[in-house]
């Protein structure tokens, strides 16, 4: 990005993005009119008279500014920072802005998902489009007005000023303004004239948040809406045989009992199915009632027997099958670079090991639940999902409806990691709304959650590494994963291009168990198992850990044909960053290191956790991290994601543990599934490389180098190397699991 960009595009383009091709109102889901009567605003924003600039930004004639923001909320912070980037081209003061979250308009906006730390690198340009874009009308309208020369105005935080010092707020020239012929040319922003990026805003929903107020979709509610709870298949590879519901039905506040599956086994067999409906495929009973609780408690009554339908699988049999898979010739290359298996034939030295990783659960705070109104005339759906697009066409395909029928609003989520790209619970509640004719809101219990969702695959890595004259000649990874391959789709991650003889193989186990998405997938195991292959890699080529990484990142840069998607400079810069800022090599007495470094999700991180020992137990006490993710949008809301990224990590890599035994889960709610606690928290020190390049995101990159981190410091401490997670149970360290 250069300091001063020129953008020409057409006019038919633009309003592709901007819904300004008729004027048209923006039908839009406003969050601040759904809040409860007590929950004030500062402005009554529904007594002011608003022009419809683009399907983002509404200006009133009292020159307040709305800002909707397109993308799902997540805890990402996107609802925050994207319209940050749309008012700083539109050159208005944050504080005179309300964003509201957008509904799902495939027409206007472009990738509504929340996923793989993608919102922000992908919208940065479009969105500065928009606001530079409306800035330059509202000042063609003032120069119209006055006479003058665009070239005779200047803007400062929504107040347009002559060569005569007269002036004109935005308010004042609203309505001429969006009249006018969208600009085939603006000019973008100089960064180093930033006055709202690059500064720390707070999340603009915080109030609600704190005080409770209506935000999330638990809090959803219509007038005569019914709930509903899913008794679902209590182990994988079981189906629902028979049922009798007179307990269910003889409960107060139980209103009707129904069964649901059959639409979506219809359309699975049509072979229109996508992943995210694995488990949405079998026969359910649903619980009707006048209240969550009463759902629920008739959900506990109902008498279900269920049969055998495939495989009862249990872990102990994955291990097997998982590591006879690194073995075996069931193997696909996915990336061959020289001459693997003579420079092997050929080592003085061979270094092998195997790494493994379990099966994890996504654990959002907020539970799955969606609302849904299914009438003659539309399909109304409201709630937590990361991927609307989709929801609203699996659904108008199984409902047999217009698309353009099936509207979606978005409420924020209590968290998604993952495992609200699949919407199998948005088609449940399309489903039971559609048999009753009712508006309900599905809403699931936490061990609904645990036992009956998606997971992130067990994984098992064999990484091998040969040695000749002391140097790293070659080096060979396999993976086996269960029903996804992890590593055979980033086959150009580091250390690829660092190695003249380097290979990568996969294969997997297929599963009846459901597995998909979760917190930095691909790398979230991936990283450890491999930046803790470097770190003993280093100790036996006898080079110091950070050098060992700098002349491998060197090599990279000296191939002429390296085919990677990271940058060997950038990386090189954090890791010298970490080193900096965390004191390497000179810690205090009792305290031990650890060092990773990392690329994924378009972002370059490099790690230093300090570890203690405390009565035999190693206690991370800090995290030094070092970032480069370009362009720093909102440094507050960065920084909690990259600190929630890192504790994340090392909360799972130490602690979470998660099995199965003939098909039934093995932990249903946290009294028996380990998350990191409060006290297990370290201090995390966050250091970003100054930068104009482009933004890329954060919500995950900071979590896969962690567990590196953290095993290569506890190796210090302790002369045991961490090949298997969960590290603490591996260590033999039992620790109480508080309920």
């Amino acid at each position: 990005m250069t300091p001063s960009k020129k953008i020409t595009f057409s006019r038919r383009s633009f309003l592709k993005s901007s819904a300004l091709a008729s004027g048209g109102m923006i039908i839009g889901f406003n969050l601040f009119n759904a809040c409860k009567p007590e929950a004030k605003l500062p402005v009554d924003l529904s007594q002011l008279n608003y022009s419809d600039f683009n399907a983002f930004i509404k200006i009133s004639e009292e020159g307040k500014v709305t800002i909707f923001s397109p993308n799902p909320e997540i805890g990402q912070g996107v609802k925050t920072s994207m319209p940050m980037i749309i008012a700083e081209e539109l050159e208005v003061a944050w504080d005179d802005v309300y964003v509201v979250q957008a509904p799902l308009d495939t027409k206007n906006y472009t990738r509504q998902v929340a996923g793989g730390s993608q919102s922000i690198r992908h919208g940065w340009e479009a969105l500065r489009q928009t606001g530079a874009t409306a800035k330059q009308m509202l000042v063609n309208a003032a120069a119209a007005r006055w006479g003058i020369e665009t070239s005779e105005c200047k803007v400062k935080e929504g107040v347009i000023t002559n060569t005569k010092d007269e002036t004109l707020g935005y308010g004042d020239v609203v309505l001429e303004a969006a009249l006018l012929e969208v600009p085939e040319e603006v000019t973008l922003k100089d960064p180093k004239d930033f006055t709202i990026i690059g500064q720390g805003k707070s999340n603009v929903d915080i109030d609600k948040i704190i005080t409770g107020k209506p935000l999330y979709g638990l809090d959803y509610k219509e007038e005569g809406m019914l709930y509903a709870a899913v008794l679902r298949p209590p182990a994988f590879g079981q189906v629902l045989e028979s049922f009798d519901d007179s307990g269910a039905r003889s409960l107060p506040g139980v209103v009707d009992v129904i069964t649901i599956g059959e639409k979506l086994r219809a359309f699975k067999d049509s072979g229109k199915t996508n992943w995210s409906m694995q488990m949405s495929t079998t026969d359910k009973v649903v619980v009707i009632g006048k209240t969550t609780w009463d759902a629920m408690k008739g959900k506990k009554a109902i008498k279900a027997i269920w049969k055998k339908d495939s495989e009862l699988e249990s872990t102990e049999n994955h291990d097997k099958e998982l590591l006879d898979l690194l073995d075996s010739k069931d193997l696909t290359t996915k990336r061959s670079d020289g001459d693997v298996k003579k420079a092997f034939a050929e080592a003085d030295t061979v270094l092998e090991r195997i790494y493994e990783a379990p099966f994890l659960p996504h654990n959002c705070l907020e539970p799955m639940n969606f609302f849904a109104n299914v009438t003659p005339e539309k399909v109304h759906l409201v709630g937590p999902v990361q991927t609307p697009a989709s929801a609203q066409k699996v659904v108008s395909e199984l409902l047999e409806r217009d698309i353009e029928d099936v509207h979606v609003e978005m409420t924020r989520m209590g968290g998604g990691f993952g495992r609200r790209l699949y919407g199998d619970f948005v088609y449940e509640a399309a489903e039971i709304s559609n048999v009753i004719q009712k508006p309900i809101k599905m809403v699931s219990s936490r061990e609904d959650d645990m036992t009956t969702g998606v997971y992130r695959p067990a994984s098992k890595y064999k990484i091998a590494a040969s040695i000749k004259d002391g140097k790293l000649t070659g080096y060979h990874l396999k993976e086996a994963c269960i029903n996804v391959n992890m590593y055979g789709l980033i086959p150009n991650f580091f250390p690829a291009g660092a190695v003249k003889n380097y290979q990568v193989d996969t294969a997997n186990y297929k599963s009846n168990i459901t597995t998909g998405a979760w917190r930095a997938p691909y790398t979230n195991f991936l990283a450890s198992a491999e930046q803790s292959f470097f770190d003993e890699l280093a100790e036996v080529l006898n080079i110091d850990r950070v050098k060992l990484h700098m002349d491998l990142l060197e090599n990279v840069k000296n191939n002429p044909e390296p085919n990677i998607e990271y940058s060997p400079e950038r990386l090189q810069g954090v890791l010298k960053l970490a080193v900096e800022k965390s004191n390497w090599g000179k810690a205090a007495d009792g305290v031990y290191q650890g060092l990773s470094v990392y690329y994924c999700h378009n972002t370059h991180v490099a790690e230093v956790a300090d570890v203690i020992l405390e009565n035999g137990v190693p206690n991370v006490k800090k995290v030094t991290c070092a970032v480069d993710c370009g362009i720093v949008i909102n440094p507050l809301g960065a920084m909690n994601q990259i600190r929630g990224g890192v504790l994340d990590g090392i909360g799972h890599a130490m602690y979470s543990d998660f099995g199965f035994n003939n098909g039934v889960p093995q932990s249903s709610n946290f009294n028996t599934y380990q998350l990191i606690r409060m006290g297990q928290t370290p201090k995390v020190d966050v250091h970003f490389v100054e930068s104009n390049l482009d933004p890329t995101g954060l919500g995950e990159p900071t979590l896969p180098p962690v567990g590196a981190a953290v095993a290569n410091a506890i190796y210090k401490a302790t002369g045991k190397r961490l090949t298997k997670q969960p590290y603490m149970k591996n260590m033999n360290v039992e620790e109480k699991v508080l309920g």
